[in-house]
């Protein structure tokens, strides 16, 4: 099956621009993703996607069909019109790996409510098409450090992010790697708990969303997105929306993976209120509770100090 051009799906006759077809994506994707901050939306509007994808034609993944026989669609040729859906698009259909759905990957950076002049940490980048968007976001002022484990995907991000002079790409492992201080951490991998360095590098005020997960397919997880931030009294946590994402190289523990998917499956971890790192017996309010790292729905003002 292949998809026609934008300007032909929502019935519109006179041929849209370019310009015109990313501003209608970016409209598209803050309805979708209920996108409050105006500056995330206009980068939307102004990266262009296709220069992160390769050449065209492209193979979109239908969301609906995923489960089916024909689960990507082709585009009818390279114009790059065709990629302002919010949809995935895949980066190599072998792999079954895709660039991901705009709206969702919007509505994250928008919860981590990233500003002009922040320093972000950005762990599975991919080929750094929203690494692109968040330096928009931060703007000339601000930073952002990018990883991906895999060397074809961080040799495209080098160069697809080539004319942004304040984002860093690595290649290899972002547990690994120590990103320094950041105002924002997005983590695009499932994992089993936060890692203690990316709490530590938080900064007062910072945010951290990660995606903690359960094993749904090989190497692919499903849970709920959590967002962490650093506050004076120690670490405030909740759960911001569900999640399917391919699993972290690392930061998997197999003993906290089946306490995770307990409090998922009873429902308990939408109770969480913040993480304690201080030592303490298991007790009521541990949702997850294991050696240096607790996830607890007591609120800040009830965790011993030596939490944070």
């Amino acid at each position: 099956r292949r998809l026609r051009p934008c300007w032909q799906n929502y019935g519109i006759l006179t041929p849209m621009t370019l310009e015109e077809c990313r501003r209608f994506y970016a409209e598209e994707i803050r309805l979708a993703g209920s996108v409050k901050s105006a500056t995330l939306v206009e980068a939307f509007a102004r990266v262009p996607r296709e220069r992160f994808l390769g050449p065209g034609p492209w193979h979109f993944r239908s969301m609906d069909l995923a489960l089916g026989d024909s689960a990507y669609l082709r585009s009818e040729d390279a114009d790059p019109r065709h990629v302002y859906h919010n949809v995935p698009i895949a980066l190599d259909t072998a792999r079954d790996l895709n660039n991901g759905q705009p709206g969702t990957l919007a509505r994250w950076i928008d919860e981590l409510d990233v500003r002009p002049a922040d320093r972000v940490y950005h762990l599975g980048c991919g080929v750094g098409y929203y690494t692109a968007i968040l330096a928009e976001v931060v703007g000339p002022r601000g930073e952002v450090v990018a990883s991906e484990v895999d060397e074809q995907l961080a040799a495209r991000a080098r160069k697809n992010l080539a004319g942004y002079p304040t984002v860093t790409v690595h290649q290899g492992d972002g547990a690994a790697l120590d990103p320094g201080e950041c105002d924002a951490m997005l983590i695009n991998a499932g994992v089993t708990h936060p890692h203690p360095r990316w709490l530590e590098r938080l900064r007062p005020g910072g945010r951290l969303l990660l995606p903690l997960t359960v094993p749904l397919a090989p190497n692919v997880g499903k849970g709920m997105m959590v967002k962490i931030t650093r506050e004076p009294a120690g670490l405030a946590a909740r759960v911001a929306t569900f999640v399917a994402i391919y699993s972290c190289s690392s930061v998997r523990d197999p003993q906290v993976e089946p306490l995770l998917g307990k409090a998922m499956a009873s429902g308990a971890l939408f109770q969480l209120k913040s993480v304690r790192r201080d030592v303490h017996e298991p007790c009521d309010s541990c949702l997850v509770h294991s050696d240096g790292m607790c996830l607890s729905s007591a609120a800040l003002a009830a965790v011993p100090a030596a939490g944070t």
